[in-house]
């Protein structure tokens, strides 16, 4: 099991200095990874920052830790801008760098207040031609592209990333829909959340989710499930589940700041005293794949 934090960047964390010093106690503490949320607002007024802005702090900040967004709503960005930024990201890192990537949530603030579609199935076409695009313009060779929300010729991107055959994709996916997990299986890992209110999914919800994404999968290459979930306090308690998930495939364990439920410093403490870290340590899905 890794162990990682998944980092608003809005509120109080949408001060780009502060979440730096957090990275860099999470990686002292023994974290595995730094992930950065992806919100152009949450809610009109709120204070936001850029998680390149914030992800570029975080890895001038740490040395091991792996980092992206966690997630990036694909079909409101440019695919080729992201691979120029995540690219960046990856050098900057020394080749640390994971692309999490989803429909993008909640949709009218991120899509329908600027004029764009808040149509899933839209939404949905754009992520799809995204993905082959950004994996395309990382392969070193001329890339040509003929879809139906995007055109590209003979376009040659320079340089690589450090990974190859190129930076790990995890895609996010609202359970019980289906189809989020089927494109998940395409790719390199898989970030659920619940649809509905409940938001976080349950220990038994993910056994489920990782079983169906599986099922989909057409390869044996090393794969990375996501838990999402609030982290108990007794450390016990933390390991007897941190080995429950991973007895059916799930590889990373993110937590997130109870904000505003939870201060700021609160959420700190848990940061610097560490993951239930003991002899759970299984090697990175992601770094196994690219070496």
């Amino acid at each position: 099991m890794r162990y990682a934090l998944s980092i608003p960047n809005f509120g109080p964390f949408q001060q780009v200095r502060f979440v730096a010093e957090i990275a860099r106690d999470a990686e002292e503490a023994g974290w595995d990874g730094v992930f950065v949320w992806d919100h152009l607002l949450g809610w009109n007024g709120n204070e936001v920052a850029d998680p390149w802005a914030v992800l570029t702090a975080v890895a001038l900040a740490t040395k091991r830790v792996r980092l992206g967004p966690m997630v990036t709503p694909l079909p409101r960005r440019r695919p080729w801008q992201v691979v120029r930024q995540v690219v960046t990201l990856d050098h900057l890192s020394g080749g640390r760098a994971v692309l999490g990537v989803g429909l993008g949530f909640p949709p009218h603030e991120e899509f329908g207040v600027f004029g764009e579609s808040e149509d899933a199935a839209t939404r949905a076409g754009i992520l799809d031609e995204g993905l082959d695009i950004v994996t395309g313009l990382q392969t070193g060779a001329a890339f040509t592209y003929d879809g139906a929300h995007f055109q590209l010729q003979d376009v040659l991107f320079a340089p690589r990333p450090v990974q190859r055959p190129r930076v790990p994709i995890w895609v996010a996916g609202s359970w019980p829909h289906r189809a989020p997990f089927r494109r998940a299986a395409r790719w390199d890992g898989v970030v659920p959340i619940m649809a509905g209110e409940q938001m976080l999914p349950t220990i038994e919800d993910m056994r489920a989710i990782v079983a169906y994404t599986l099922e989909h999968r057409s390869t044996d290459a090393p794969f990375d499930a996501v838990y999402t979930g609030f982290m108990p306090n007794d450390v016990a308690e933390a390991r007897g589940q941190a080995d429950e998930l991973a007895s059916f495939g799930v590889t990373w364990w993110q937590v997130s700041p109870a904000w505003p439920e939870e201060s700021v410093e609160a959420f700190r403490d848990q940061v610097r005293a560490g993951p239930p870290r003991g002899d759970d340590r299984a090697p990175d899905a992601t770094a196994a794949r690219m070496t």
